[in-house]
């Protein structure tokens, strides 16, 4: 009141500057917290909607290559749900076992970009094995050009199916190139833009679970760029149809008219009860005495057919078809013989028949055997003298 400060409000005041002292001093260290996370971070980065649509979209899609794969294979397959994450080459080198299959699959209609597949070699060798009809086990040797070139073929058909799923998602025709892949032994002086040039920089890893039968129990994952990660969030909400700005507002309104309704609904409930209910039962009585009546049953009796015996009447059925050509063929003998023999037929060989010398022969109409015959010579040609006639 009289302008002059109490001694508890002076110490108040100097408390205060002190707290506000440390607390300027707090953010400091914070601000030097968050420097050093960002110095030792990634210098991109998806929001939480992109990380998911690209979860979801490899997810359906990987899906879909599991059931491609366990019908390659024979065998059941089972990808578990992708896990999303951040990665860069360094990180990657010290974590990943050596050496290591890369698959690269292009995109050339529909996206634009590539993706990069990585799968153990032991892995790979089992897939291939499988694939080539073997069991998949006790597996020896060095991985070869046959096992790349078999696991590519068997992820074009995954990557295939993958890109028709995806597709479906997007609305728009996907396609991709013949994938390639290459046995890469990670070392840390090996240049990442030897593989691809995005791993030169930040990437986003999608790391998945994969279980073939009893043999292979791994992980796999798939490597992108965070533009194309990017692009495949933008494709997949513009063809659902939501907003990215406005995602909000539209339930919104949805609850508001829900509650009118209950109340005056349950209002004439109790009243309308105690009306209806006398009416009804009464009504239920008629129809359930009704099969009680008696109904005179009696065989369905049905007039015979009436059969044509008339010789006329069979003449001229007959006559409908005797002008119908059929092929008559005289067959002399058969044998068989395997596509080796057959390709080593030449003028003068000879092919020795299942019927000895002098035996009727078989006279076929349309391929159905009807007679049996000898051969004989009307003046410069062939001809049949049916000896037999089959019933």
């Amino acid at each position: 009141m009289d302008g002059m400060l109490s001694q508890e409000e002076i110490n108040a005041l100097l408390n205060g500057m002190g707290s506000d002292s440390s607390a300027d001093g707090a953010p400091a260290g914070d601000a030097g917290s968050a420097g050093s996370d960002a110095a030792g971070g990634y210098s991109d980065s998806l929001t939480d909607a992109e990380k998911d649509a690209v979860g979801e979209i490899s997810n359906i899609s990987m899906g879909t290559a599991a059931t491609t794969l366990s019908t390659l294979l024979n065998q059941k397959v089972d990808i578990t749900t992708p896990k999303v994450s951040y990665a860069r080459w360094d990180e990657f080198l010290s974590a990943y076992e050596r050496p290591c299959v890369f698959i690269q699959i292009y995109y050339t209609c529909g996206l634009d970009g590539n993706n990069i597949l990585i799968m153990k070699e032991s892995d790979v060798k089992i897939i291939t094995d499988l694939m080539m009809g073997g069991s998949g086990v006790e597996m020896e040797g060095d991985l070869n050009e046959l096992h790349l070139s078999a696991i590519c073929e068997a992820m074009n058909q995954m990557m295939g199916s993958s890109s028709t799923s995806m597709s479906a998602m997007l609305d728009k025709k996907i396609d991709i190139s013949p994938p390639t892949a290459s046995l890469v032994d990670l070392s840390s002086s090996m240049d990442a833009s030897q593989i691809a040039e995005f791993l030169t920089k930040d990437f986003v890893k999608v790391s998945f679970r994969m279980k073939i039968g009893e043999l292979i129990d791994s992980e796999i994952m798939q490597l992108y760029s965070f533009d194309f990660a990017r692009d495949l969030y933008k494709k997949f909400m513009a063809n659902s149809g939501v907003s990215e700005s406005e995602p909000a507002p539209a339930p919104a309104p949805a609850p508001a008219p829900a509650p009118e309704p209950a109340p005056a609904a349950a209002a004439p409930m109790p009243q309308m009860a105690p009306q209806m209910a006398p009416q009804m039962q009464p009504q239920a009585m008629p129809y359930q005495m009704a099969p009680v009546q008696d109904v005179n049953i009696s065989p369905v009796a049905f007039q015979p057919f009436t059969q044509v015996n008339s010789p006329l009447l069979q003449t001229e059925n007959i006559d409908l078809l005797l002008d119908v050509p059929l092929e008559v063929t005289a067959e002399l003998g058969r044998t068989s013989k395997s596509i080796k023999e057959i390709l080593d037929f030449a003028p003068g060989t000879i092919i020795e028949l299942n019927r000895l010398a002098g035996e009727p022969i078989d006279v076929l109409v349309n391929g159905k055997f009807v007679a049996k015959g000898e051969v004989v010579v009307i003046e410069e040609a062939f001809g049949i003298r049916v000896t037999e006639v089959v019933k």
